[in-house]
């Protein structure tokens, strides 16, 4: 291309500098290399080769060059249709997650796009299991019928609009949240391999280490700590064993997270499978545990309700009124019973007991504001979920507390039963697992 703004010398003035304009269109390189595996791609500036892919054979090969190998070993297929909408693509697990949302591609019929639906989406599907300062890596393309979506509201055509904007919303919803719970208590492989880098050797530190270890600030301290002490011998006052008599499947073999053999620093579980070593944070992973049956709780029972003493008005115009009204049975489902009052307002008579003093009034009118842009309830569901998590972080075991063999191995079995047990509510790994062969290699046996 050359004299690209020849007819257009003023924009030209507003570009940044060339390195950062460089980036811009290699960014949208990428989300076209995405949409069209089976073409390559090469983008060179000045002399200089920025993207290089060639023709893939499949959507995770081209994936996992652009956004990472890590990507591609810990990614779940999606595929899934609701009322004429197609959703396929690829969802990383929680807990290979990011500080920033810029590893969420999104595409419509091809075409990537930056919509504030579609990452809300993301958001709701996955705000269950990570913290709010992170964020997914996904990669998820959409099929929509033409006569179903406006793609002319956005000069840069970066925006959709659809006609019933719930039913997309369901659907990416429900369709990552279906990956997450076949995952089971998966989590990603990037935690095993950055346990093991606590072990790389590593000089500057003024208290020595046995041969091999080191420390490494990617995974938390006490995580390192736990598993260096591990090594050492197990008659540390530090770490305790209280094996029974006779252990049931002594190699851990029938059982995924293996068989307690170990409690370390009153924190972290040691498990031998017939594949390794895992290494469970207690507290984390009961977290997971208490937040799942508290979710299955309110399913089967619905959530319960309490009356306010004084039932509170909120002014919300007379749109927002409308529109609450008309959502007021679905409303209710969740524990919010409100009816108009006057114009522009509505009066709120019962809230969800389980976020005890609510603001009343901030959770209205966010309501109101969302149902306007997203025409459903989410919000106040991910509010009382919200809650759940912050209810089992509280009443789970916590940290420093002595567990028995037969705890310890209650706690795996759970685990092994309970979808996403790999990650506590805020997308932090409940366990590693070790491999017998990355051991070996630690001590040069292999």
């Amino acid at each position: 291309m050359r004299d690209l703004f020849f007819a257009t010398p003023a924009r030209l003035k507003f570009l940044k500098e060339p390195r950062t304009e460089s980036s811009h269109v290699a960014d949208a390189m990428r989300r076209l290399a995405m949409a069209h595996p089976e073409i390559s791609f090469r983008l060179e500036s000045e002399e200089r080769a920025l993207l290089d892919l060639p023709m893939a054979v499949s959507l995770l090969e081209r994936l996992a060059a652009i956004m990472g190998r890590e990507f591609a070993g810990n990614a779940l297929e999606i595929d899934a249709n609701r009322e004429g909408f197609r959703l396929t693509g690829f969802a990383g697990l929680p807990t290979l997650n990011r500080p920033t949302g810029q590893h969420q591609y999104l595409f419509v019929n091809g075409r990537p796009v930056r919509d504030k639906l579609l990452a809300g989406a993301v958001r709701g599907a996955y705000q269950d299991f990570l913290a709010r300062d992170r964020h997914p890596m996904v990669a998820l393309f959409l099929e929509a019928p033409t006569g179903l979506i406006d793609v002319n509201v956005h000069p840069a055509k970066t925006e959709v609009r659809f006609r019933d904007a719930g039913i997309v919303r369901g659907l990416i919803v429900g369709a990552l949240r279906t990956a997450l719970s076949a995952a089971g208590h998966r989590a990603s492989t990037t935690v095993a391999d950055a346990a093991l880098g606590a072990f790389r050797p590593h000089t500057g530190y003024s208290t020595p280490l046995p041969m091999g270890f080191g420390r490494s600030s990617s995974i938390p301290r006490g995580l390192a700590e736990a598993a260096m002490q591990f090594m050492a011998p197990l008659a540390e006052p530090s770490a305790r064993t209280e094996m029974p008599a006779d252990p049931v499947d002594g190699n851990g073999a029938s059982y995924p997270l293996g068989v307690a053999r170990a409690q370390l620093h009153e924190t972290y579980i040691v498990a031998q499978t017939d594949q390794g070593v895992v290494i469970v944070d207690q507290h984390a992973a009961h977290e997971r545990l208490l937040h799942e049956k508290l979710k299955h709780q309110l399913e089967a029972e619905g959530v319960k309700r309490q009356a306010l003493l004084l039932p509170e008005v909120v002014e919300v115009g007379e749109d927002g009124a409308r529109r609450l009204a008309q959502r007021a049975p679905e409303l209710a489902d969740m524990g919010l019973v409100l009816e108009p009052f006057g114009l522009g307002a509505v009066v709120v008579r019962e809230t969800p007991a389980l976020l005890g003093e609510a603001d009343v009034q901030g959770l209205v009118r966010d309501l109101a504001d969302e149902l306007a842009e997203m025409g459903d309830h989410l919000s106040l569901k991910e509010k009382v979920e919200e809650v759940c998590g912050t209810l089992a972080c509280h009443t789970s075991v916590r940290a420093g507390r002595r567990l028995t063999v037969d705890e310890m191995n209650a706690l795996l079995r759970q685990m092994e039963a309970t979808p996403h047990s790999g990650q506590c509510n805020h997308g932090r790994p409940t366990y590693v697992e070790l491999k017998l062969a990355d051991i070996e290699r630690l001590f040069g046996r292999r």
